[in-house]
């Protein structure tokens, strides 16, 4: 593939990014106006003030699985946010969600506070699909004394937010703009704007062919490594795979973007359960 031909399938790959698009979401939402947006839409607190944010932020755990967060936040409080965009229903499981949550108190968790210091926290998936299917926009998880019925109140918060719900109110018009490719579709002026940076703006737009231009190379690297080390196909095909996620790729498109040749095709189309 050559230079041309190459910056030809980055713009055209930029101008398909949708904020429901993890990758687009995170470069958007760098922007501490957007999160704040989203956070005060999806909890209906106007008054909540964001004051820092991290996107593809790293939780280590040395005795564990560490995370990477798509967003992380903290307000005026010192609430703490992790927000999760999930194409498939499979990466917003009620385990991960418990997992994310656990990993944001033992981070923020010194020696000698005392429990009752701990601030609020709340992980948040955004899901593509309805994934309870009752058709609600929101699905709020806290812990409930079961006996009572009383609330636990332990500061730890759980929220799926529906992609599929398009009602009059501003979650339905919020999941309206997450699916939008252009700015001038959206509802939302400050997201609006921040797309078009990215979308329309020469250094925005540069900006994200860069970012595109690093993930496929960091995943097909990825991808070879890992079959060198469990066997070549698999490994191929896990890159196929992020790449057909990420960005909605088919799978002849990421199989031409993570360099896989038409001999391995048929294999990593079986590893894929596709044929």
């Amino acid at each position: 593939m050559d230079c041309e031909e190459k910056r030809r399938k980055l713009l055209n790959l930029v101008q398909e990014f949708r904020l429901i698009d993890d990758t687009f979401m995170t470069v958007v939402f760098k922007d501490k106006e957007c999160t704040q947006l989203l956070i005060r839409c999806l909890l209906q607190r106007d008054d909540l003030q964001v004051v820092e944010v991290f996107t593809q932020r790293d939780l280590k755990n040395l005795w564990g699985r560490s995370v990477r967060l798509d967003i992380l936040a903290t307000d005026k409080t010192g609430a703490i946010y992790d927000i999760e965009v999930q194409r498939a229903d499979s990466g917003a499981s009620q385990k991960r969600a418990r997992y994310n949550s656990s990993l944001l108190d033992s981070s923020i968790t010194e020696p000698g506070r005392k429990y009752e210091e701990l601030v609020e926290t709340y992980v948040i998936f955004i899901t593509e699909n309805d994934y309870f299917e009752q058709g609600l926009p929101l699905y709020h998880i806290e812990r409930v004394v079961q006996e009572t019925g009383a609330s636990f109140d332990d500061g730890e918060h759980i929220l799926y937010v529906n992609g599929q719900y398009r009602g009059n109110d501003p979650v339905g018009s919020l999941m309206h703009d997450f699916f939008c490719k252009r700015p001038e579709e959206m509802n939302n002026a400050v997201l609006a704007e921040n797309v078009r940076y990215y979308k329309d703006d020469q250094e925005g737009v540069d900006y994200m062919c860069r970012i595109s231009e690093e993930i496929w190379n960091d995943g097909k690297a990825e991808g070879r490594a890992e079959g060198k080390a469990e066997g070549e196909i698999s490994g191929i095909a896990r890159a196929v795979k992020r790449l057909m996620e990420k960005h909605d790729f088919s799978f002849a498109q990421a199989c031409e973007e993570a360099g896989v040749t038409k001999d391995e095709r048929p294999a990593v189309e079986k590893a894929l359960h596709l044929s």
